[in-house]
Formats: structure tokens, sequence, C-alpha cells
């Protein structure tokens, strides 16, 4: 009998090969992570990476988007944590919470640290994918320390500790259940977050905006765990019509479709805007109802903003964000700290940062990087080209707040309801005369053979050291090498984290190989050309790129390694 008052079991149990977590913990498929103790295993490394002390007697946010697996787990999680010896549990209704939330409420809550139950944007179901991570007290991913501390302990453990008693309780019921000694909270996890961005927004403006006869406006939650927030926040506190939100309660397998908020899967969105997977207008622009229109992934943390019949790339997205966020949002109404992206993140942020007398960080890949820079004071605003963008009110990047930041825009420029709507895409162009443009696309070579990856990916870092001063379509290369990162804060070194080639007109190449699949290896390439003439502004981004694409395409040899001779997905 434990200090819970439960019968605590310590079950033995042998390592799995492979549960090294990567930028944002472990992903794999559903059914390896039902094998019989794997999870078990992987909680268990959690908790012994943590400090006894700190751990015993805290409490820890646990939740998940919903997918496959998702109450199961949940529950085998509490079982552990009372076991070893974790006071409360705090919790969504059936534990599902999105990610940007989580993060929120271990912050107010003062938690210790959450369990997330999620594989973002990856698809769900018994044949799909899962994923676990750790975030710790500030509310922001595990650092690569503590990751490489759960990892080690996944090669030698031989033993979990697990309450024999299975927690019952009604997990649909907001107030306070209790499991033994513990006590777990369930909360009511949308109107929480939709407090807190009240705090940060100007919610009187958007709603004025959203009363405009001429403003249509439509969100898909993709059937993730978005849906009961944006249907909160959008439809019942800022009065957008019943049925703005779309595909809005949470399923496990997000409804058959694959919850990734891009041109190629954000299919359904897509065509109502008016747009095909290239993000060229299709149609008549007055047959678009919508004026704006916006998606988000499994749980919630990555975002797709779309114009009547116009793509915003996530990489002008952070930029035009950060260009307006003083005068637009409340919360930055003192100015910005600093702004961030994540290395193969285009560099449009970088122009607006320079022009503002504002410091611009260059990161890796992982949300936990710019969490550093956050903690210390040094960053208010950043973003991912992968579709993440977000603020230090969190320590996670957060769909929604994105289209709430993008709505704040919308409603500073449109303040006059007598005048013509000032459009996205009219923002978008106005932000491109002032700043020059950043062409820019990406690449991804879904589930590849990791082995033919890895190779690519060693004949490119080869590559670095004889192609400066070679031509690659219409550009000479100034420099390549292997990105390393070493951390302003606390001066932890990141090495590996993409191969870059920069042009003599700062045109980029960059490829990487992606951590959030759970087969095979996916790569991924980016594409970036500046252009500051105002004539050439409007080109089709497939066109302004394409002689860079080719050359870039051919370099790699990604036909003859990896037998590839399409990308899986462009945005």
């Amino acid at each position: 009998m434990s200090s819970s008052g439960l019968d605590v079991e310590v079950v033995s149990s042998r390592p799995f090969a492979g549960q090294k977590p990567g930028t944002s913990g472990l992903r794999k498929t559903v059914k390896e992570v039902r094998q019989p103790h794997y999870l078990a295993n992987f909680v268990q490394c959690i908790f012994d990476s943590l400090p006894a002390q700190e751990l015993h007697g805290s409490a820890l946010v646990v939740s998940g988007d919903g997918r496959y697996y998702n109450d199961e787990a949940s529950r085998l999680i509490v079982r552990m944590a009372a076991a070893n010896g974790v006071a409360k549990i705090i919790c969504g209704q059936n534990f599902i919470m999105s990610t940007p939330c989580v993060s929120g409420v271990i912050r107010s809550t003062k938690s210790y640290g959450g369990i997330i139950l999620t594989a973002s944007h990856n698809p769900g179901g018994p044949d799909a994918d899962f994923g676990i991570k750790y975030n710790c007290s500030n509310g922001g991913p595990a650092p690569e320390s503590l990751t490489d501390a759960m990892f080690a302990k996944s090669k030698t453990i031989s033993q979990y500790k697990i309450a024999k008693q299975i927690p019952e309780f009604d997990a649909s019921r907001i107030g306070t259940h209790h499991f033994g000694s513990m006590s777990i909270e369930v909360i009511d996890a949308p109107r929480a977050y939709a407090e807190l961005m009240s705090s940060i927004f100007d919610f009187s403006a958007i709603k004025n905006l959203l009363q405009r006869k001429d403003f249509k406006f439509v969100y898909d939650a993709m059937n993730g765990v978005a849906g009961p927030f944006a249907k909160e926040i959008f439809e019942r506190q800022l009065g957008a019509p019943q049925g703005t939100v779309r595909n809005d309660i949470p399923k496990a397998d997000f409804g058959g479709c694959h919850p990734d908020p891009n041109l190629t899967y954000a299919e359904e969105l897509v065509k109502l805007m008016g747009l095909d997977r290239s993000g060229n207008p299709v149609g008549s622009a007055s047959d678009i109802p919508y004026d704006f229109g916006a998606a988000a992934d499994g749980d919630a943390d990555r975002n797709m903003i779309l114009g009547r019949q116009f793509f915003v790339t996530p990489s002008d997205s952070v930029a035009i964000l950060a260009a307006n966020a003083q005068s637009c949002i409340p919360f930055f109404k003192d100015g910005l700290k600093g702004v961030a992206r994540s290395m193969p993140t285009s560099a449009a942020l970088d122009k607006v940062a320079e022009k503002n007398g504002i410091k611009c960080y260059e990161v890796p890949t992982g949300w936990k990087f710019f969490g550093n820079l956050m903690d210390a004071g040094m960053l208010s605003l950043c973003g991912e080209e992968s579709f993440g963008t977000g603020s230090d009110h969190i320590r996670e990047k957060d769909g929604v707040w994105a289209v709430l930041a993008w709505l704040s825009i919308l409603a500073d420029r449109n303040r006059d309801a007598s005048k013509p709507l000032v459009s996205v895409q009219q923002i978008v162009e106005e932000h491109w005369k002032e700043y020059g443009r950043n062409y820019y696309c990406r690449y991804d070579y879904e589930q590849v053979e990791t082995d033919k990856a890895n190779t690519l990916m060693k004949n490119l870092v080869d590559l670095t050291h004889s192609c400066v001063g070679s031509q690659w379509g219409d550009c000479s290369i100034a420099h390549a090498d292997e990105f390393t990162y070493r951390d302003p804060v606390d001066s932890s070194l990141s090495e590996h984290q993409g191969i870059r080639f920069i042009m003599t007109d700062s045109s980029r190449v960059i490829f990487r190989l992606s951590g959030t699949g759970s087969v095979g290896a996916t790569i991924r390439m980016y594409i970036e050309k500046y252009e500051r003439d105002e004539g050439k502004l409007k080109q089709p981004s497939a066109e302004a790129l394409a002689p860079l694409i080719r050359s870039a395409v051919d370099k790699c040899r990604i036909k003859d390694i990896c037998g590839r001779d399409r990308p899986t997905v462009i945005t």
C-alpha cells in the first residue's frame, strides 16, 4: 500500500528499441504503442528522469488531442502517476485538451509539468499514429537534456510502478474526483483557454469585424481537438454565426482525414476559399463565399491562413504578425522584446526585425528552442514554416491564437465599416511592397526508407565542402554548412540541425530530416528566393522558384537515391 492509499505493483519489463523522442515527443504507430508494457515503459522513463523529491506530491496536467487510444492511455498514466507519488492530476473533460491549452494550464495552475498525448498533425485511428510528450513547469516541451535522459533510461529499464486499482471516475464531469488520495480535477478547458485569449486580444474589436455584412469567416477544425475551443471563442464569445466552425467534433480517427492544415490535406477548406492544392486561384472570386479562412491540426497548435483565393505562407504570416503586433494586439502594446524563427523558415521575419530595430533569432526546428528565449525575457513572437506560430503567452505554438491575431489585424484595418473591406490579400501585398517578398516553398518526401534518407543527407553534407561558387539555377552558392545552434541563454549546443546552401543574393536551399513521422523518414527541402523589385512581387511562387527548385532536386539526387520523382506534399 502506497502513500496514495492504493496498491502499487512493480511490474517487470524489458527495453523496447527506438523510444527516442523527436522534436516534440515520442511518435509511433498505435499498434506499436499498444504492445504490452510499451507505453508504461516510456511513462516510467519520464518519471525516472525527473527528480523524485520534486515529482512526489506534485501536480501534473494530463490530456491529449482525443485520438484513438487517448482515454486508455490517460488512465494508465493516472495509475502510474499515483504509484510514483504524484498528488494531483488536472485534465480536460474526457482527457481532451488542446496542446496550447495544456501549456497555459500548466502555467496558470503552477503545475510541476504535464503529459500530452498527441501525434499533432499525424493521422489517427487504430492503424495510424499515437504520441506522448512531457512538458515542464514553464509549459514548454522538455529540453534535449531531459529527453536524452528519457531515451537513455528506455534502453535499460527493467520495471515500472503502477497502481493495481483502475480509475473509474466520470472524466466527462467537471469537478474534483479522487483516486485513492490523489485528486483529479476535470476542468472546462475551452472556457479556461478562452479566458486567456480574452486577456490578450481586443475581443470587442474582433466582434465588430465579425458583424460586418461584407466579411465572412470559416474555420476548419479538421475533426481535431480545436473544435470545442474554436466554437467557444469564435461562435459563443465573438458572435460568429453558428456553423462558422466546421468539422468541430473531435474524432478518434479525425473523420478519416489527415489533420494537417496545409494546401494538400485541408482540401475542404482550400476548395471553399477558391484555391487548388498548389495555392492557385480556381474559378471566379465573386463565387467564393468567404473572405477569411483558417484551419487547425489535430492538437490545435498549427494554423493555416487563407484569404479569398489567396494563400498566406506561414513564413509571411509570422512576419506580418510581427509587423502589426504592437498596433493591433493589446498584449504587445509595449512592443516586442524580440522575434524568432526556425532555421528553415524564410527570412521574411528578419526583414521586419531589421527595419523596426527588433532582435531576431534563428533557432533549430522545435518549439523548445523558443521557450528558452521566452523564459529569459528575450522573445515575444515567433514562428515556424511548418504552420506553427505563437508568442510568450504560453510555451507552445498556438493555432487559435494565430487566427485571433489575424482577425485583430483585419479588425484594425477595417475599423470604418462605411469603407470597402481591406482583404487578407491586400494586407499581404502591402507588406511585400514595404519589406520585399521572400518567395518560398517546401517539398515533403514522406515515408522514405530511413537508410536511403540518411544516405542522401550524408551526401549533401559532403557536398557542402565543395559547392561554394557553383551555380544552382540562376543563383550562385556563397556559403554551405550543416546548421549548428549555440543557445544564447544556457550555451547548450545543438548540432546536425539541417543542411544549408546559401546563395549570393540571400536565396537559400535547406534540407532536413523531420522528426514528426512515425514510419520511415520525411525529407524536407525548403526553397527561398528574396525579391525587392516591386514589378516582380506578384509572380506565382512556383514560377519564381522554378530554376532553383529544378537545380536543388537534381543536386540532391533524390530520385537516384530514394526512388522519388515527386514530393508527397508541396506547401
